[in-house]
Formats: C-alpha cells, structure tokens, sequence
C-alpha cells in the first residue's frame, strides 16, 4: 500500500512547485507574437527583471535552459584560444568550464572540493601569476554563486575584492541559475559583469528560460569580439530593434505570461522579504538535520552555516540510505528528493548515500515541515538511526521568526531594486 496520494511534493533543486498564480497566468491561448498586448508585457517586464538581479544593466532572454545560458554567456565574451579561470566548489563548476573547452576555451581550474567555498585568496594568486606570465590575460573569473550539487553559498563581493586587489581586468562571471530570488545577490554592488540564470528555481516558472544578465564593461568587451553566432549574440537581445529580436525568434509566449505573474508576487513580496523567507525555512530544516545527525549517520556537507545556500541542502547518509530513502518518500508519501549529485566516492560511485533537498521559491512553514515529518517517517521506516527532537528544532526557528516582523515591507509592483 502506498500513502502518496494527493498533490505531490516536489522537493528537488529545480524545476521548483510552480505557483497556481503562474500556472493559471500561462494558461491561456496563443497570442499575436508581432504586435500588441505581448509586446507591451514584456517591454515592461525587463526593468523588473533586472529588479531581481539588483542590476542597472543589460539583459539577454534566451529560449533555453541553464546550459544554454552558460554558452550564450561564454559565446559574447571569447572567442577560441581565450582562457577563464573556473574555481569550481561542486559539478555545475565543472559543467560550465566543460561548455567553456568545448568552444575552445582554455580553462584554469582551481577545485575547491565539494564542501568548502572559494578561497579568494588563491584566486587573487593566480590572477597575479597570471599577470605576471605575461602574454594575453585571462578572459573572465567564472564562478557559482551556489552550486547546485553540494549547496555551497559563495561570496562573490569577496571574489570580486580579490579580483580587485589582483589589479587584474578579467571579468566576473556569475552562475545564479539556482540563487537567483533565494539567496541575496546584489549584481551591480557586487561588481559582477556577467550574470546567468533560469527560469524553473526562484523565479517559479517551467524549465525553458535562461537569462544572461551583463554590465557595460561586459558590454565593451563583447564589441571587440568579431564574430558571435546570430542566436546566442546578446546585442540584439539586449537592444532589440524589434519584439522578435528579444528571442532570436518566435516569443516564448506562454513561458513569458508565468514569468509576468512570478515577478509580480516577488515584487508584491518584497525581495528582502523572499531572502529573509528563504533563509528561515532553510534554517529550519538544517535545525532539524543537525539533531538527526547527532544520533545517526545524516550529515549536512558543508558544515558552517554561513556558507549554506538557502536555496538547496545536500545531505548524506552513507552506504545506501540516500537512495533508500529517497525511493520511500516518493512512494509512501508522495515526496520527491533530489538525488546526490557529483558526490560521488570510490565506495559509493554513484552518489546513492546522497541526497538534496530543494528548498526555493514557491515555499511556505507547512510545506517544509510535511517535508521534515515525511523524511523523518522514512528513516523511522527503513530503520535509519536518528537523534530524537528534529521536528521540533525546526518548528522552533519558524515559530521563534513568526514573532519577528518582515525585514521589509512589500514593494511596489514591479519594483524589486
């Protein structure tokens, strides 16, 4: 007998529970793509999307998903024979240098791990080096802001510091596909050149968005590069002459209605408020895995709290239990894990110790704590050893910030700066 009947949970690291306000705002027939209505929605839409990225800059919209974005962003800025340099803190590091070798781009990488942050001092080092080798500098710095796989939160204000102190002109490249309206990023106050992200974490919409995000600086360096394909080019996107060219193409037209309401509830929110919610109901369950763990094997892989994203939590259990558990709350309470990804270990090759916990966007105290009671009857179940209390830890970092005002009040529509 299985239990998972009802609406069912999906609680992996994206595509994120899509609001029935979104829902419902896509649902609707095809509009005129040439002229009208749609247009006028999305002229309107891209100051409140830069809003969320904290940016006074340009925007890029491409019909793809977050791979697409890292291409686009790369595409813009180097050409064959350029160098990055990729300090990477988990596999989506990895991934975006891999886009970067496939277009010929040299890559210096400098791996960090799976549980530890960038260290800005050895980037300031090799950017020094780097100067001091003479020859054509490198390209761009290209980091995750939080990686998706081991939910390391890293500082960029301190990168871009470092960056700073190097005396190095390389740009800043920021990966925020699974940050973006969840964890506090300030694009502009940060001095981040280049910012990519998708449309199916905190910004509640389906998976086939990606945005590139770039400064004048950004800008300036794109001019001089002579040739960059016609759909991944972020100048005509960016300054289109006409609606089709926001696209390269036919509008995404339904993906763009869920996208005008999810802005709006950000902005009814208040940005502020979103990080301040995310970071709550994030506390709350790290309260509760931190008691757990105290009396069995679940442990939280990055260790301080101050380097946790409030977007996604990965968690490991050993030998098999991340699989074990994951399977059981899918089929016996209707709840959907993230797998364990890129934590891979000689004795564990594919992750199944492992598993994440996706908490962004569209969330609220009940969900994340059906969530918690639906994990801890799964160790209860399998006979997962755990320290007693946990549900009560995180009941107490969410009651203990319902007597707390919001840190903001609510914005104006459309207004997220």
């Amino acid at each position: 007998m299985t239990l998972a009947h009802g609406r069912p949970y999906l609680a992996i690291p994206g595509p994120s529970v899509m609001p029935d306000r979104v829902l419902q705002a896509m649902h609707r027939p095809a509009p005129n793509i040439y002229e009208g209505a749609l247009e006028e929605m999305v002229d309107g839409m891209i100051p409140d999307l830069k809003g969320v990225a904290r940016t006074g800059g340009r925007v890029a919209i491409y019909v793809a998903n977050g791979h697409g974005a890292w291409e686009a962003a790369l595409a813009n800025i180097a050409l064959e024979g350029a160098r990055v340099l990729m300090p990477a803190t988990g596999r989506f590091g990895h991934g975006w240098a891999g886009v970067a070798r496939g277009l010929g781009i040299g890559v210096e990488m400098i791996d960090f791990g799976r549980a530890a942050p960038i260290d800005p001092a050895r980037v300031e080092a090799a950017l020094r080096a780097d100067l001091a080798a003479g020859g054509a500098p490198i390209t761009a710095v290209m980091a995750s802001h939080v990686d998706t796989s081991t939910s390391i939160l890293n500082d960029i204000k301190a990168l871009r510091a470092a960056m700073d102190r190097a005396g190095h002109p390389a740009l800043l490249m920021v990966d925020c596909i699974a940050s973006l309206g969840c964890d506090r990023f300030e694009m502009d106050e940060w001095g981040v050149d280049v910012m990519v992200a998708a449309s199916q974490k905190g910004l509640m919409v389906p998976p086939g968005l990606s945005f590139v995000f770039y400064s004048e600086k950004a800008e300036a360096v794109r001019a001089k590069v002579p040739r960059v394909s016609l759909y991944w080019d972020w100048t005509p996107r960016g300054q289109p002459d006409a609606f089709y060219q926001y696209f390269g193409g036919t509008a995404p037209t339904h993906h763009l209605y869920g996208l005008r309401e999810s802005l709006d509830m950000l902005a009814e929110e208040g940005l502020e408020n979103v990080w301040a919610r995310h970071r709550t109901l994030a506390r709350s369950i790290w309260a509760a895995a931190e008691v757990w763990g105290q009396g069995g094997p679940l442990t939280l892989n990055v260790a301080d709290p101050a380097l946790r994203s409030s977007a996604v939590t990965a968690l490991g259990l050993g030998g098999r239990n991340g699989l074990r558990l994951r399977k059981w709350c899918e089929r016996h309470a209707g709840v959907t894990l993230g797998i364990g990804l890129g934590m891979d270990t000689p004795e564990d090759p594919k992750s199944e110790g492992f598993f994440r916990i996706g908490h962004m966007g569209h969330l609220n105290p009940h969900m994340i704590l059906g969530l918690l009671g639906s994990l801890q009857a799964g160790f209860t179940a399998l006979d997962i050893p755990f320290g007693s209390g946990g549900l009560d830890a995180a009941i107490s970092v969410i009651s203990n910030a319902s007597q707390e005002e919001n840190v903001a009040p609510a914005q104006d529509a459309g207004c997220c700066i």
